[in-house]
């Protein structure tokens, strides 16, 4: 198998899923795909909702003492969770990640399903994970988190794709160099890493979060407006929720 990497997921973290879910889905015109109960032993609650062949995830913890409640603790609430890709080899990444001094933080093993997730105060900003599927080799193929039929679920009337990831960090060009090591792709000199499908921009900023996605939308005044009509506070093409800032592009 040749070597690839996707960005496969994007997880957001909230203190609940309702209203966020619901007004992104009502706002961007996307449809929730899957429920997982696998995430239940975490003391989370999830729902993912798939923007074109990347899949947008929100999670919220139900009991106390949860890795994500304390992330949105120790973040006020603001930063994406985790940034999930896809490819072909989890656990030389893995391997990788620890030799830079990356620890593991979990391993999941459902077949066809593997994932390695890495510590995200070693990642900086946000967990990584690195997975893949058998047989999910097509990008419309299987992938077990989002359930068993997800490509139904997909919507392009309004949203068409997520195609950016901004990061911040009082020194972007360090973080897009760790990041850069971490997934194998070198960083172009205006601190991107561009992968097959999305890039990642790392930006300054205070702290260290996933601070913001990039989409590319039918109608930019549209969904601003639906943004507004929602009780979301919109600057020029942008508005906050789930702990991110939405912008939006044609």
């Amino acid at each position: 198998m040749s070597s690839y990497l996707r960005l496969r997921q994007i997880c957001l973290v909230a203190p609940h899923l309702e209203p966020v879910i619901s007004d992104i889905a009502r706002i961007m015109g996307l449809a929730v795909c899957y429920r997982d109960g696998n995430v239940a032993k975490y003391g989370l609650e999830n729902a993912l909702l798939p923007v074109d062949t990347i899949l947008l995830e929100v999670v919220a913890p139900f009991k106390d003492g949860t890795t994500a409640g304390r992330f949105i603790a120790k973040t006020g609430g603001r930063g994406g969770y985790m940034a999930i890709f896809c490819c072909d080899d989890p656990e030389e990444r893995g391997r990788n990640a620890n030799a830079m001094g990356v620890r593991t933080a979990n391993v999941i093993d459902h077949a066809p399903y593997h994932g390695v997730q890495l510590h995200p105060r070693d990642c900086r900003a946000a967990f990584i994970e690195f997975n893949h599927t058998e047989g999910s080799d097509d990008i419309l193929g299987p992938y077990p988190p989002a359930g068993p039929d997800w490509q139904k679920f997909i919507r392009t009337d309004v949203t068409q794709a997520l195609t950016g990831v901004e990061m911040q960090s009082p020194d972007p060009a360090g973080l897009a160099e760790h990041w850069g090591k971490l997934i194998g792709v070198a960083p172009s000199g205006d601190a991107e890493l561009k992968l097959p499908n999305a890039t990642f921009r790392f930006v300054k900023g205070a702290s260290e979060i996933m601070s913001a996605l990039e989409f590319r939308v039918a109608d930019v005044a549209q969904v601003l407006h639906t943004a507004k009509a929602k009780g979301l506070a919109v600057a020029g093409n942008e508005f906050l929720l789930g702990g991110v800032t939405f912008r939006l592009g044609a």
